[in-house]
């Protein structure tokens, strides 16, 4: 993987094969496999085309000639059924996607030939195709339109009940249905994919609680775009604490590796994820009193402190414990390298004694700064960080009583940390960061690639 300007984290729902570049943004590109199935199961499967064609009726078709040379009538002609529809999908490289809908439509209606009145019932293959353009992107949503509609008309199979048909009749219908049909298949069409324009931006346009902390609200960064391999969606999310304001981030346009033979990317970028992590971690100040049965490792920096306490200072050697209050300092930062996730905190530490004749006595005030390895796994549609302790730096911010050399806490105040501070951090963190449902597509079988 190259690295460029950004990094990001990439969830390749499939093969993970090497992509050429790395994400600057939560992007995702969809295969035209994939739109073929999102856009079968909006339009067809759940009965959209069907209903909107349901009401479909029929200019008369009027005609001379037909059985011994009468006149033909054809009225009240009806849809009655939508018969094996089949949607294929072709993307158009810079326009958008070709839709193409082949079906068999079942019409019905009466026929008067000459003096004899009878039901008609046709059957005429229809095969739809146009071109979607997205366009208009503002505040996340984009307006599609259809251009160059194509209605032709194949098979056409006419059952009278008297079996009573001759060719004239048959090319009667053809000529009227070719020259009526497109007029009314396409406008429908068009309010169809409009409709599945709406439902499916509702997967990219969402609001998904974060927990109780706040909230992401997932939209489009851009307009969609397509390559003849994918279809293009840059996603950014807007992070927001509960009753406060959206947390800042980067949210610069992204660039989308290729898809390479999988189902759907997705990719975070740095700066996001600094901002849902500045969401989660927020843990409180933490003050106990160092008793041996609870917080060993709180003894044990007790312990080392009061070594290093000046022999001068007559009020550190009292009855009164030691306290210890951790504070976590400014906001938390991942750093994402090739295959490498390091959350970087700093929490100050501070060692103090609760005197009941005066005001506390500040022994130490320590600053850790924290690199800590992350772990990142996908779990029920979330991307989910888990932290361990790398490394620890260690500095002397201040002291009311006089310690100078701090070398010998590092290994206490690491201790500390790692048993009572991160689990906490861990517990917050275990809620995950809620993905979105990109076109209904679920995310499984993923490979994450940093």
């Amino acid at each position: 993987m190259m690295v460029l300007k950004f990094f990001g984290i990439v969830f390749f729902c499939g093969l993970l094969s090497p992509s050429q570049e790395v994400l600057s943004g939560l992007s995702c590109a969809v295969s035209p496999g994939a739109m073929q199935n999102v856009l079968s199961d909006a339009i067809l499967q759940n009965g959209l085309l069907q209903q909107h064609l349901q009401g479909l009726v029929l200019p008369n078709i009027m005609g001379e000639g037909g059985l011994l040379n009468s006149p033909t009538s054809i009225t009240g002609l009806h849809l009655v059924k939508v018969r094996l529809p089949r949607l294929s999908v072709v993307l158009l490289p810079g326009i958008g996607v070709q839709l193409t809908i082949a079906a068999k439509l079942e019409l019905s209606g009466n026929c008067l030939i000459g003096l004899l009145s009878e039901l008609i019932d046709i059957l005429v293959d229809v095969n739809i195709s146009a071109n979607i353009k997205c366009t208009n992107f503002e505040s996340g949503t984009v307006q599609v339109v259809i251009e160059d509609c194509l209605c032709i008309l194949g098979a056409i199979r006419i059952k009278l009940l008297s079996g009573l048909l001759s060719l004239s009749v048959n090319d009667i219908v053809l000529n009227q249905l070719t020259a009526t049909l497109p007029g009314l298949l396409c406008p429908v069409v068009d309010i169809v994919v409009n409709l599945v324009n709406i439902q499916l931006l509702g997967t990219l346009n969402a609001v998904i609680p974060v927990g109780t902390a706040g909230t992401i609200h997932y939209q489009l960064a851009s307009l969609p775009f397509t390559s003849g391999l994918f279809l293009g969606l840059d996603l950014d999310g807007a992070v927001k604490q509960v009753g406060g304001s959206i947390i800042p981030h980067d949210s610069s346009s992204s660039a989308l590796p290729p898809l390479l033979d999988k189902l759907l990317v997705l990719g975070l970028r740095q700066s996001f994820l600094n901002a849902v992590l500045s969401l989660l971690i927020q843990i409180p100040p933490q003050t106990f009193t160092c008793t041996p049965e609870v917080f060993s490792s709180a003894s044990r920096l007790q312990e080392a402190v009061m070594t290093i306490i000046p022999s001068e200072c007559s009020t550190c050697h009292g009855t009164s414990p030691l306290s210890i209050k951790l504070t976590l300092s400014g906001n938390p930062l991942i750093t994402l390298e090739e295959n490498k996730a390091t959350v970087e905190l700093s929490v100050m530490i501070q060692v103090f004694i609760k005197r009941l004749d005066g005001p506390i006595l500040n022994l130490l005030l320590l600053k850790a700064d924290l690199s800590l390895n992350a772990h990142v796994s996908i779990a029920g549609g979330r991307l989910v960080l888990g932290l361990s302790l790398g490394s620890i730096s260690l500095s002397l911010e201040s002291s009311d009583v006089g310690i100078s050399n701090i070398s010998d806490l590092k290994p206490h105040c690491s201790s500390l940390l790692v048993e009572t501070l991160l689990p906490l951090i861990n517990g917050a963190l275990g809620i995950g960061i809620p993905l979105p449902n990109v076109l209904g597509i679920p995310l499984i079988k993923v490979d994450i690639q940093i």
